[in-house]
């Protein structure tokens, strides 16, 4: 949580100040402000610094902690995380198992998250032609139903190549 000046760590001359029911009380000296806050029995909490001049509110400070606690904790949950979803297939993978793998991959990208696609290459497999093994990331990329895009361009690693696609 980020920290705000309560009370007497508000150092500015003026504030503009918010009453404990929501109502403007105008722009105040920061001891006349301090002085009304506590005569209701409450704290005088700076709520946006960065005002000409800056905004304080009257109320009880472990109130508005709890506020803008929930609000973060609100706003946490509609945060989606996207991961990177890894897919592996073989030069002899099957239409069939390519099939399987690319309707997962559908659900992958319909879900937001990216995918690396992986085409395994086992011994001489690692030196075939470029074009041929760019034609087998085709085949694997056709039967995918979502619309994506590339994110990266096919990379040659030591265990073959890798491919990241992600929703368009």
């Amino acid at each position: 949580m980020k920290k705000v000046r309560i009370n007497n760590q508000i150092t500015v001359p003026e504030l503009r100040v918010v009453g404990a029911k929501g109502e403007n009380l105008g722009v105040l000296p920061a001891p006349k402000a301090l002085e009304r806050a506590r005569a209701e029995g409450l704290d005088l909490i700076e709520i946006v610094p960065s005002a000409k001049p800056p905004v304080a509110k009257i109320m009880d400070y472990g109130k508005y902690q709890y506020q803008e606690e929930r609000k973060e904790r609100k706003s946490a949950h509609k945060v989606h995380e996207t991961e990177l979803k890894g897919v592996r297939v073989g030069l002899g993978t099957s239409e069939h198992d390519l099939e399987m793998k690319a309707k997962k991959m559908s659900e992958f990208l319909k879900a937001g998250h990216r995918i690396k696609i992986d085409l395994m290459l086992r011994g001489r497999e690692k030196y075939l032609d470029a074009k041929f093994l760019g034609e087998r990331l085709k085949r694997i990329l056709k039967f995918v139903s979502e619309e994506y895009k590339l994110a990266s361009e096919p990379k040659k690693g030591p265990r073959g190549i890798a491919i990241i696609i992600e929703k368009k």
